[in-house]
């Protein structure tokens, strides 16, 4: 009965997203160029089709362009792409670009001009709002409406934005989507309480740590695992049962990096070695750590036997579908997009939960996020297209979350950690998994390549 429900509702949800899609098609169109002119704030200066090339100006705008696009979690191969374009409409088509996950070196080529550089990105991620803006500057710089001076002081003004939502709205946004991952995920209610409750001291301690240099990451990370999974043991040595296992992941969700190692499988697939290395060791390093966090507190405390993939399914079949809107809501908050991007964010939420519902049913766990990578990536290319629409990173990032790789992947590192020979099995499925998202990602662009925005 329960399978019944859940699929009535991922098909009437599917539905219900495709009419809205397509009375959306033709309105995307004509906001293209309205989308594109948002980007020029006041003060900001068009490019002159009969300007000189400035070789030194160009290549400071592509390294300043370039490095908040690393910072926001851009893949190399779209940073090359923007960077080129730049140069392009800049009048420099003999420039290249070497992009590395956490560095750039961009030399700009023109008639009698040639300047070479090299960037370090920043470090800190941007938030969403950021990463939006940053989205709509490279838009308009990579057609021409910025000129390299503009562009610049336009990334300035982005890096100095102010989040949106203050401090106490953020740690309660956190709260909000540890609960409805820890639903998602099939927690108990008590649970879910539990999940909230060290999702807000999870989220007041990364809030605490982004004041912190990056050389302490590591113990942050650790320090973070180990309090979270002292708290769910204890209580699961106090009887509690299996149901708050759920728990033990859902206030770790921002450090899981499910998104950096899909992305390095991603890379690895279209040919980009070293950064697609880079990030995949980073991201197991990662993992390592949270892991042994983990290990960490259960050595120190003691734990019952239990199963990570143990679902009780107590809350019932329409719980899941309130709980992503819930977790829509919150990582909105948390992550600070901006406001007027929440309507979209649900949407393709909803979209990408339906299609692993459905793609779970038919094809199993691991390509189901196959499915839902394959839907979704195109229904955000058509989003990022609307006038009110966030860019696709924006929208895409909350509805990637909800397909939890790197849970897998933790609860296996979990275990070797603790010498479990069960370890193995949960690491090839995260791998499944990874390169599972990454092929959909690459089948649904194929399908999105009409929906780019043209050049203006």
């Amino acid at each position: 009965m329960t399978v019944g429900i859940e699929v009535w509702l991922a098909e009437a949800v599917l539905i219900a997203a495709a009419v809205i899609l397509v009375l959306l098609r033709p309105k995307a169109v004509r906001d293209i160029a309205a989308s594109a002119q948002s980007a020029v704030r006041t003060g900001a200066v068009a490019l002159s089709p009969t300007a000189e090339p400035d070789a030194a100006a160009t290549l400071e705008a592509a390294e300043s362009a370039g490095r908040a696009m690393i910072d926001a979690g851009f893949s190399v191969e779209t940073v090359q792409d923007v960077l080129g374009d730049i140069a392009r409409v800049n009048g420099l088509p003999a420039s290249e670009m070497v992009v590395f996950p956490n560095a750039l070196m961009v030399s700009a080529r023109g008639e009698g001009q040639h300047s070479t550089g090299a960037v370090v990105s920043e470090g800190g991620g941007l938030l969403l709002v950021q990463i939006d803006e940053v989205q709509r500057a490279v838009d308009a710089a990579r057609t021409g409406l910025l000129d390299p001076r503009s562009t610049i002081a336009r990334i300035a003004e982005i890096r100095a934005m102010a989040p949106p939502f203050g401090p106490a709205l953020r740690v309660a946004g956190y709260a909000l989507l540890s609960a409805a991952l820890a639903v998602l995920l099939g927690s108990s209610w008590v649970g879910v309480a539990i999940a909230a409750g060290l999702g807000l001291l999870t989220g007041a301690a990364l809030l605490v740590s982004e004041r912190v240099p990056r050389r302490y990451g590591a113990l942050i990370t650790v320090g973070i695992a180990f309090g979270v999974s002292i708290a769910v043991f204890l209580l699961l040595r106090a009887g509690l049962g299996p149901g708050i296992l759920a728990a033990l992941i859902a206030p770790l969700v921002v450090l899981l990096p499910g998104a950096l190692l899909t992305t390095a499988v991603l890379e690895l697939c279209t040919g980009q070695m070293l950064s697609g290395a880079g990030r995949l060791a980073a991201g197991a390093m990662q993992l390592v750590l949270l892991g042994a966090g983990i290990v960490a507190a259960g050595a120190v405390v003691g734990v019952p036997d239990f199963d990570f993939a143990e679902n009780p399914d107590l809350l019932g079949p329409f719980a899941p579908w309130i709980a992503v809107a819930v977790f829509g809501v919150g990582i909105t908050v948390n992550r600070c997009a901006p406001p007027r991007a929440l309507p979209w964010i649900l949407l393709v939420l909803y979209v990408a939960y339906a299609a692993q519902v459905l793609g779970d049913l038919v094809l199993g766990g691991v390509l189901s996020a196959f499915v839902g990578a394959l839907v979704v990536t195109p229904v955000t290319a058509l989003v990022a297209r609307q006038r009110t629409g966030p860019a696709a990173l924006v929208s895409f990032t909350p509805a990637f979350w909800l397909l939890v790789p790197g849970a897998l992947g933790l609860v296996g590192v979990a275990d070797l950690l603790g010498g479990d020979a069960r370890a193995s099995a949960s690491l090839l499925a995260t791998l499944a998994t990874m390169v599972s998202i990454a092929l959909g990602v690459l089948a649904g662009s194929a399908l999105s390549n009409r929906m780019r925005r043209p050049a203006l």
